[in-house]
């Protein structure tokens, strides 16, 4: 093993959109910062980030129903829709930074306008949409929101699903223009270019975080290994950052932490069909959501999807669920078992006792064949023809086990663990991940650098590249509307008056 003797301030294990967040956002306020990035792959973005494998859409609760539950008074929660505006909105707000200081040069390379739409079908499900814009559109936000049961109005919103349709048929929808789309992969490889040409920072490709031990009382190391060669090194630093997608939870696991104990994780593939036909592609211009159906995961939400890939707009439908004993989408099949430990057994036990709709819901999905995941689209397109859609498989998504009183928990968000000290940070979890990448990063920041981000300096730049970095915005409004049509103007999007 050769040692390394150069020391960093960071070091970052992964090269995906949150290892690229954090280190740019860090480079810009402090350029003195001695940052390196390791990614097992050879080139940056290929796992969870590259726009394939990635969801696509700006996560800003405008169409996804499952942040916005029906409580038991039958009155609409719409707290967590609140809180994921609010955390996209610093996303855009930073994004629209980095166009205002030249370092994007076109904000459309990634990210376009494309409207939002929650789409239902059947009276109670009209009635609990009817009754979520309601209550959405009691918060500024989301006053531009339109709700509508008219066919002919939906015609105009999304003219591929309206085809064929019967006047009788009972559905409504709310649309939002303000809606984005963003392409995740192309974002993180402009935010790596900047790190690797302005800021010098180096970024190891093909080169893998093995384990994380101790060096003292303040440092860390990181023993490294070269996917070629199979050399080893180690890499000093004061913190490390474990920002590697599915690869995160065995990574974490080596790590001498008190904190890791109790987590699993449970790997679920998503698969898309993705249409073949142009003509098709050119008449659908949305992101048109639905319902998940019964047992269904959170993330199983159906959806209708125009993206902006690779320069092209393309249409997805899905998601359809897939299983593999792999973390990564290039990882190992031994990834699963490798990963129980004595710690987590009672929280898998108990996530899988507790959860046995959710295994049957994977089961079926598992087995489904093209013409199963077809009739799934003709409840969206009727006129949907097999020969012009072909079944894709994104990415791989890690589910989060926890402990919890009654021996585990599923949780479909993501979740920062961390030592006590903050020296050792990680990100497990998924949904809604890249959209939100700032402001996890945000709480990285805090944990890990608490006695920088508290100095006056460092939240007077946080503040230029982020106004909302640590405000609300319903607190501030008159303020946070100058920002948000100062955002859309930078970013070339539909502005919000």
């Amino acid at each position: 093993m050769n040692k390394v003797h150069k020391e960093y301030d960071l070091i970052c294990a992964g090269g995906g959109i949150m290892s690229a967040t954090l280190s740019l956002m860090l480079k810009l306020i402090d350029p003195n910062i001695r940052i390196i990035i390791f990614e097992r792959l050879d080139q940056v973005a290929q796992e969870s980030t590259k726009a394939w494998n990635n969801a696509g859409t700006g996560h800003s609760a405008f169409c996804e129903l499952n942040y916005t539950p029906e409580k038991e008074d039958g009155s609409i929660d719409i707290s967590k829709a609140v809180q994921i505006f609010q955390q996209f909105e610093k996303s855009k707000q930073f994004w629209s930074y980095l166009v205002k200081q030249k370092l994007i040069q076109d904000p459309q390379s990634f990210i376009h306008s494309i409207p939002h739409h929650a789409w239902v079908e059947g009276a109670k499900n009209v009635e609990f949409l009817k009754k979520r814009f309601e209550a959405m559109t009691s918060k500024f936000m989301f006053e531009k929101m339109q709700f509508s049961e008219d066919h002919s109005r939906l015609a105009q919103w999304f003219p591929l699903i309206m085809k064929d349709r019967k006047q009788e048929e009972k559905m409504a929808a709310t649309q939002m223009e303000l809606g984005t789309g963003v392409n995740f992969g192309a974002l993180t490889e402009t935010y790596f270019k900047i790190l690797e040409e302005q800021f010098e920072v180096p970024v190891w490709r093909n080169h893998e975080v093995e384990d994380i031990d101790p060096d003292g009382p303040d440092e860390w190391s990181a023993i490294v290994k070269n996917r070629d060669t199979g050399e080893k090194f180690y890499f000093d630093a004061e913190h490390i950052f474990i920002g590697a997608g599915g690869g995160a939870l065995p990574l974490l696991q080596k790590c001498e932490i008190q904190e890791k104990e109790g987590y699993g994780g449970f790997p679920v593939s998503g698969q898309w069909l993705f249409c073949k036909n142009r003509e098709v592609i050119e008449k659908h211009d949305a992101k048109v959501y639905s319902k998940a159906g019964v047992d269904a995961p959170p993330m199983s939400v159906p959806h209708l999807d125009s993206r902006y890939i690779n320069g092209k707009k393309e249409l997805l439908f899905g998601p359809f669920a897939g299983f593999s004993s792999k973390f990564l989408k290039q990882g190992s099949l031994l990834d699963l078992p490798l990963s129980l430990r004595f710690d987590n057994l009672p929280s898998m036990w108990g996530v899988f006792w507790h959860n046995l709709p959710l295994t049957k819901y994977l089961i079926e999905q598992v087995t489904m064949d093209h013409e199963d995941r077809m009739e799934d689209l003709r409840k969206f397109v009727k006129d949907a023809r097999s020969e012009d859609w072909e079944l894709k498989v994104a990415g791989q998504r890690v589910q989060i086990i926890k402990r919890d009183e009654e021996g585990g928990v599923l949780e479909f968000g993501t979740d920062v663990v961390h030592s006590k000290d903050g020296k050792i940070t990680a990100l497990l979890g998924a949904s809604p991940g890249a959209s939100t990448a700032v402001h996890i990063m945000l709480e990285v920041m805090q944990i890990a650098f608490p006695e920088k981000i508290q100095t006056k300096e460092f939240q007077e730049k946080l503040h230029k590249m982020i106004p909302f970095w640590n405000r609300n915005v319903e607190e501030h409004e008159a303020e946070f509307r100058e920002v948000q049509a100062r955002c859309s103007q930078l970013l070339n999007l539909a502005v919000s008056h």
